[in-house]
């Protein structure tokens, strides 16, 4: 009897892997795939890595190595001095002058921003019609550049004149033409620095807040209204809590965006290119531009942003400690 001829699948013989269909897609996991898609991540993210590891990394390395050396009018690496530069940097009374009065900014303006915006977000979260108009009015102010509202304070709001807005509204209950920015005793000049910063940055931390206020659940409330919670018992017992990561995130950016103010300060105080050394209050970054870019230490400059950068660093470490923010629930 003759045998049975092998088991045959799509026409080849059985054990053989069958040959794929003509048109088929080639397996997953060929070089010449992985070829391909490395080719197109390098042509897409070249540009990109290229750009920051020449403008930025690069940049950061040699000002960390320009913080080390003598580099008055050059940024050419030379003489090395050490830690000379931070020690005369903490040793520089205008220094922790401008880190104190930084610090005390930061103390004020921060917890005004975050109640402002948490507020105005509470508000606007109540309102059924118009909601995104009001989102978007406020949060315009956010897209306008720090130099240009800070000309627009000075020359328009408070330029000191009577026709100025400030002054004018101040007229109509009785009060004298004051020349704000100028005025040191009192220091009605952080009246127009305060008042910049929160038009600037109360829509940009409310859109936060109700980014925050529409993920919690609808049915949380329902629940807490029928245990009888309202008004403040409500805002206290769920609102708040819920809205803990929010509050830690949004706290933690207006801490950094605080000791990082330069702009509104520079050109309030500043008349045309004689920078900030006159002004009644600086900023460590005022006082690192006047350094760097007026006397040409670029070894004092760089010394200078790494110390600000490690200040910056340890604050928002500590405030991650404090709040727990990044710590796993449960």
């Amino acid at each position: 009897m003759k045998a049975a001829p092998p088991a045959t699948v799509h026409g080849e013989r059985a054990g053989r892997p069958a040959a794929p269909p003509r048109g088929a897609a080639a397996p997953a996991g060929r070089p010449g795939t992985d070829r391909r898609a490395w080719a197109a991540f390098a042509l897409l993210a070249g540009p990109v890595l290229i750009g920051l590891g020449v403008f930025k990394y690069v940049a950061i390395g040699w000002s960390l190595l320009l913080s080390f050396s003598e580099a008055r009018g050059t940024i050419a690496l030379g003489h090395w001095i050490g830690l000379d530069n931070y020690q005369a940097l903490l040793s520089d009374p205008a220094f922790r002058r401008s880190l104190v009065q930084i610090v005390l900014f930061t103390a004020f303006i921060v917890p005004v921003t975050f109640a402002a915006s948490l507020g105005l977000a509470l508000l606007v979260h109540r309102i059924r019609r118009g909601r995104a108009l009001l989102r978007t009015a406020f949060l315009i102010p956010a897209a306008v550049s720090y130099v240009a509202a800070s000309l627009l304070w000075k020359m328009c709001l408070f330029n000191g004149l009577p026709a100025g807005i400030a002054n004018m509204i101040g007229g109509w209950f009785g009060m004298d033409a004051v020349p704000w920015i100028q005025t040191t005793t009192p220091p009605l000049y952080w009246v127009v620095l305060v008042t910049l910063r929160l038009w600037l940055q109360v829509g940009f931390y409310m859109v936060l807040f109700l980014a925050g206020l529409q993920a919690i659940p609808k049915e949380i409330y329902e629940a807490a209204a029928l245990d009888g919670a309202t008004g403040l018992r409500l805002l206290r017992r769920i609102t708040l809590p819920m809205l803990r990561n929010t509050s830690v995130a949004v706290l933690m950016l207006q801490f950094i965006a605080a000791f990082q103010a330069f702009d509104e300060f520079y050109n309030l105080f500043s008349s045309g290119l004689s920078g900030t050394g006159t002004a009644p209050v600086q900023t460590p970054l005022g006082y690192l531009y006047n350094t760097a870019m007026g006397a040409q230490n670029y070894g004092l400059g760089s010394a200078g942003a790494f110390v600000l950068t490690a200040l910056i660093v340890g604050v928002t470490l500590l405030q991650g400690r404090i709040t727990g923010f990044g710590r796993t629930e449960g």
